[in-house]
């Protein structure tokens, strides 16, 4: 049986305690040691080498995201599980960035628990069901929030710019040596990188994003 190096940071000795005498009843989990703070986390980790950090986030001194980021760039062997009260976005984007390989609510059942800190063990990931979905849903919008002018190809930004200054379809293809069918692929095209449905829309979200101008 692989045993599977444990460090607990949390910076409440309760919690600390209460999740040590909870892990020491399995007997593939070994604890290495605890820290009450992210400084000493990083002194332990890099000290003790565990398997799986369980760390909380907000800690003093250094908080947990920025523990992990230190700890990563000395041990990036090191697998790390954020057990955490907040389920705030910044927070889960944050500890994800870092390296964080599963992230878990400080009220999730101790089965799941331990089912993370082997799924991390064995270099997979897991995210709570409720995390995940902030996390797609969050994904979701970056996508929409991050359409620059390089999202558009040239000649949808040529269409964008005549359609601005209330040129037709019939017109721009004119202007444009192309089809009136190809006019239309092109507007569809800039709707849905731009996540608009009207020509206005469009128009005034390109306006917006300085995609064009006036």
């Amino acid at each position: 049986m692989e045993v599977i190096k444990i460090l607990i940071v949390d910076d409440h000795p309760v919690v600390r305690e209460g999740i040590s005498a909870m892990l020491k009843r399995e007997p593939d989990f070994k604890i290495m040691g605890e820290a009450s703070n992210g400084r000493e986390a990083i002194d332990k980790a890099c000290e003790l080498e565990p398997d799986v950090v369980l760390m909380d986030l907000r800690m003093p001194e250094i908080d947990g995201v920025e523990a992990i980021t230190r700890i990563k760039a000395e041990k990036p062997e090191i697998k790390f599980i954020i057990l955490t009260t907040y389920s705030d976005d910044e927070y889960i984007f944050k500890g994800i960035a870092a390296g964080a390989r599963a992230y878990l609510l400080k009220d999730a059942p101790r089965e799941e628990l331990f089912r993370a800190i082997r799924t991390i063990s064995r270099g997979e990931s897991l995210i709570q069901p409720v995390v995940a979905s902030k996390v797609l849903d969050k994904l979701a919008e970056l996508s929409k929030i991050t359409t620059s002018p390089e999202a558009l190809s040239g000649r949808e930004i040529e269409v964008l710019n005549l359609m601005a200054k209330g040129v037709s379809n019939k017109d721009i293809a004119d202007q444009l040596s192309i089809t009136q069918s190809t006019v239309k692929t092109h507007i569809t095209s800039i709707f849905q990188k731009l996540d608009v449905t009207t020509r206005t829309e469009a128009v005034t979200t390109a306006l917006k994003k300085g995609i064009i101008q006036l």
